[in-house]
């Protein structure tokens, strides 16, 4: 394995966002402090209790996971994107580093990146709410293997998009809508039944929930359905970057 390679596309994609501190950090940072007081303060005294914790503290981990995903899919799609459009990325195709090389490089920078981000928001989460977490070997898998499967996503639409507009319509119009509706600020047990059903399709569903069982032993589905459903979407991922790089969809002209 060409470790040089990877470590090289690492550290050039990893110090684009000290570059942009701002944008990369601060920005997500107080976006979701801006949650936590509006809804979790605010809104919150009204709401009560959710299976035993308080709407602040539920909504911990549906925010964390809101930034997570987004951070992801942004910042892997602009990561292999920015390259294409200047042309450089035909000397990486033609440097002697791999397939697997060129994507530990660009998705291992993308989930660092979110997972640092992740951390600062779950550390300033404790300034408004009291944070307990049950089980921290599963929240540090949940974490790690969402940031690594929609790094790969990200990816995937960094290669697919042909312009600006593309690379941030899918954060934009299915991502975050997706969050928003996969029960990061509810449990759908407080929705009518049909819009429970619907719901269950949603696959963030299944990783805000997981996620937050990690933390407060509750979720509206089973946490080893979580995993399996995180696994599977990994999968089909890692299969489309697979025929990507050997068909050059998009790469090669």
């Amino acid at each position: 394995m060409n470790g040089t390679a990877i470590w090289a596309i690492y550290t050039y994609e990893m110090a684009r966002m000290w570059r942009t501190l701002g944008q990369s950090v601060v920005s997500p940072v107080l976006s979701t402090s801006l949650y936590f007081v509006v809804f979790g303060a605010a809104i919150g005294r009204q709401m009560g209790e959710i299976d035993g914790v308080s709407y602040g503290a539920f909504l911990v981990p549906g925010l964390v996971m809101l930034s997570l995903l987004t951070q992801s899919v942004s910042n892997a799609a602009f990561g292999i994107y920015f390259p294409k459009f200047t042309g450089t990325i035909y000397e990486l195709l033609s440097a002697p580093v791999s397939t697997f090389e060129i994507l530990c490089g660009y998705v291992g920078a993308a989930a660092t990146k979110s997972l640092i981000l992740g951390t600062i928001i779950l550390a300033t989460a404790t300034l408004f709410v009291d944070l307990q977490v049950a089980h921290p070997f599963w929240m540090l898998f949940f974490l790690v293997l969402t940031a690594t499967t929609f790094s790969l996503l990200g990816f995937i639409i960094g290669i697919w998009a042909e312009g600006f507009e593309q690379l941030q319509i899918v954060p934009l119009l299915v991502i975050t809508p997706l969050v928003f509706l996969g029960g990061s600020f509810y449990s759908i047990e407080m929705l009518p039944e049909f819009w429970q059903r619907v719901t269950l399709f949603n696959p963030v569903l299944y990783l805000v929930s997981g996620f937050r069982w990690s933390f407060y032993e509750i979720s509206d589905v089973n946490p080893m359905i979580s995993i399996a459903a995180i696994i599977v979407f990994l999968s089909i991922c890692i299969t489309i970057v697979w025929w990507i790089f050997k068909t050059g969809y998009r790469l090669k002209s």
